[in-house]
């Protein structure tokens, strides 16, 4: 269901426009994007910073597309995105020494400290190569190639999340300390 969610307006997006164009498109794409995010917070009762982010991309880019009649900038923010990420991710990881990946689903899984880190490196590579692939796509192409990408570009994420699962399914569950985490300091309690 939640692949659902997530494909409800990238779908919606490549409908209109090859019904209309692509400034129904967008203004298409800002509207399923703001029911999407509904949708989550619906179920979820909160919105993780990365629908938030999209949802605000979504909305400026579409918004500078319709006033200034200019389909680069839709066309420009999934690499706005993505690129975002990437620094936001890898500046955390490497200068502030913080692992928002783990801060962020570390409720939801529990890995070895240096599988957080590798996962972290995978995350930024994976955004960094999305960014320069929908750029290059964006500036070499036309709209109507990338709106094509746009549909079977979903095949990039897809294998990156079932790459991911099976990288980390061999660590799910594995309490043993990695040799890369601190010592446990804590005194036993009993």
């Amino acid at each position: 269901m939640r692949i659902l969610i997530d494909f409800f307006p990238i779908a919606l997006f490549v409908a209109a426009y090859k019904l209309y164009d692509i400034y129904t498109a967008t203004a298409v794409l800002m509207a399923a994007t703001v029911i999407q995010t509904g949708l989550i917070y619906a179920v979820d009762r909160k919105l993780q910073t990365m629908q938030k982010v999209t949802l605000v991309l979504v909305v400026v880019f579409g918004v500078l597309t319709l006033a200034l009649h200019d389909e680069r900038f839709i066309k420009w923010k999934p690499t706005v995105l993505y690129a975002s990420m990437a620094i936001v991710l890898g500046a955390a990881l490497w200068i502030w020494k913080k692992n928002f990946l783990q801060i962020l689903l570390g409720s939801q899984l529990s890995l070895p400290q240096a599988v957080w880190a590798r996962l972290t490196v995978i995350w930024v590579t994976y955004f960094l190569f999305m960014a320069t692939l929908n750029g290059y796509v964006a500036a070499l192409y036309s709209t109507e190639d990338w709106v094509n990408f746009k549909i079977w570009g979903y095949a990039f994420p897809i294998i990156f999340i079932v790459g991911q699962g099976l990288y980390i399914s061999r660590y799910i569950g594995d309490d043993t300390p990695s040799k890369d985490a601190p010592p446990n300091t804590e005194k036993d309690a009993s």
